[in-house]
Formats: structure tokens, C-alpha cells, sequence
């Protein structure tokens, strides 16, 4: 086997290694998925999986990053072709929400599955949510707000949060069939923006 065979079959086992712990974490949450459980789906012994991560932390957090880097990716495409303020916010939350909600086990790890510890895994993690959350930072200050803040100010914070925190909670209640998480972005903006603006037209 050729260097270049070796290198490939390695990068596509640890490609099995992280869909793996992704479906698991997703589905049984990070304390009940044991390194032994991920290796036996994965068909390899666990002290294999140790070649390609050097701890089951390091593990869930490179499912973690990569489940941010996922749904980053989709939000920054869903806005590339620009609009105003307040357009750029809509694409950026349909795509935020059709990540979560068709994202699949990445999507679901970040939403739903984080240790509740005190320690460096969880400021691993906060570091690559905070990434992403800035982004969002970054087009809430942009909006052309009429309460006075114009764009700055300790509230905007909030407002990110409020956004975020909305969106997130969609998971809980969604039933396919119903709205579209177009729509249901759409409405989330348009409830945030009927408070900031009441004269806009949507």
C-alpha cells in the first residue's frame, strides 16, 4: 500500500470514528457513550480510537467543532449575496434553524449535548460557540435600530441572545409537516424587528 492509499484509508477512518461518536453522543449524550461503545459501531478495538484522539474529551469536542464549523458554514453562504441589515439577519436564521433542524447528529450535539462540567473541555467548547456567536454579534450591530442604541450598546447583547436563544428552542416543539424553518425564521425576525422598529415593513 502506497503512502498516499495509507494516508486516505487513515483519514477516512477517522471519518468513521467522528460520524460515529456524533450519532452516539446525539443520541445518548456524552457521560453514558463509552470509547468501548463508539469502537464497537466503528468495528475497531478501543484502543484504536486512541490513535486518532487522545481522549474521549478530545473526542467530543472535535465533534462538537465540527458540528459549529457545519452550521457556520451555512449561514455564511445563506448571506454571501448580501441584502440589507435586517435581509442578511433572515438568511442568516433559516439557515441557522434548517441546520439544526436537517443538520443531523453534528447539529444535535451542539444543541443538545454538553458535559456539565467545570474544566477545560467546557472552555474548549464555549471558545468555538463564542466563534460562532459573533458572527451574529457582528450582523445584530449592523441593524439600523430606531431605540436609540444605533447599532452599539450593552443591548445588543441581549438582543444576539434573545435571537439565539429562539432559534435554538425551536428543536423542542418542531414537527415536520408544519412551517418551513423559512417561515419560522422569518417570524422569529420579524416578532424581534416589530419591537425595535414598529414602523418597518417586513
Amino acid at each position: 500500500m502506497t503512502a498516499t492509499a495509507i494516508k486516505t484509508e487513515t483519514t477516512n477512518r477517522r471519518g468513521e470514528v467522528l460520524d460515529t461518536a456524533a450519532r452516539l453522543f446525539a443520541r445518548h449524550g456524552y457521560a453514558a457513550t463509552s470509547i468501548r461503545d463508539i469502537a464497537t459501531d466503528v468495528g475497531m478495538q478501543p484502543s484504536s480510537i486512541y490513535y486518532f484522539f487522545k481522549s474521549k474529551d478530545e473526542l467530543f469536542a472535535a465533534v462538537y467543532a465540527e458540528g459549529v464549523e457545519r452550521i457556520l458554514a451555512a449561514v455564511q453562504a445563506a448571506t454571501r449575496n448580501g441584502g440589507n441589515p435586517w435581509q442578511r439577519l433572515r438568511q442568516a436564521a433559516t439557515a441557522h434553524l434548517e441546520s439544526l433542524l436537517t443538520g443531523g447528529d453534528y447539529a444535535a450535539v451542539v444543541i443538545k449535548q454538553q458535559p456539565q462540567r467545570d474544566d477545560d473541555l467546557r472552555d474548549e467548547l464555549v471558545g468555538y460557540r463564542d466563534r460562532y456567536e459573533i458572527m451574529f454579534g457582528d450582523m445584530v450591530a449592523e441593524l439600523p435600530l430606531t431605540d436609540g442604541s444605533g447599532g452599539g450598546g450593552a443591548d445588543l447583547r441581549y438582543l444576539r441572545l434573545t435571537l439565539l436563544g429562539a432559534l435554538n428552542s425551536v428543536v423542542t416543539w418542531y414537527q415536520p409537516g408544519g412551517d418551513t424553518p423559512a417561515v419560522i425564521a422569518g417570524h422569529i425576525i420579524d416578532l424581534i424587528r416589530s419591537q425595535l422598529d414598529p414602523e418597518a415593513t417586513p
